[in-house]
């Protein structure tokens, strides 16, 4: 994902955008190895070791559960304020895309 917005943001004559666009490339006659195994594969991998480390942690240590006990009770307390944040976050974002777009046409 780096490397396409490497790519994008200059031409790809000049560094680095030049050894981005040869990376796509490289990902793209390279199905197998390129797709498969480093966006599905390691990402499965990562998700399944991170799973593991959480759920040892999470038996091991008393002090975690009980923070994540209160931090759920929190959450549950405050909830509509999280909903209303993430609304607000999310409308922020929306206008600064839209007057993006707006500016660069």
């Amino acid at each position: 994902m780096t490397s396409l917005v490497v790519r994008s943001i200059q031409p790809t004559q000049y560094e680095p955008a030049k050894t981005a666009a040869r990376l796509i490339d490289w990902f793209s006659h390279h199905l197998l190895l390129g797709l498969y195994v480093s966006l599905i594969a390691m990402p499965l991998m990562a998700i399944a070791l991170g799973g593991l480390v959480v759920l040892r942690r999470w038996r091991s240590d008393s002090g975690l559960r009980s923070d994540i006990y209160g931090a759920a009770a929190a959450v549950r307390r405050h909830l509509a304020v999280l909903l209303i944040t993430g609304a607000t976050f999310t409308a922020g974002t929306i206008l600064a895309i839209v007057a993006l777009h707006m500016i660069t046409d």
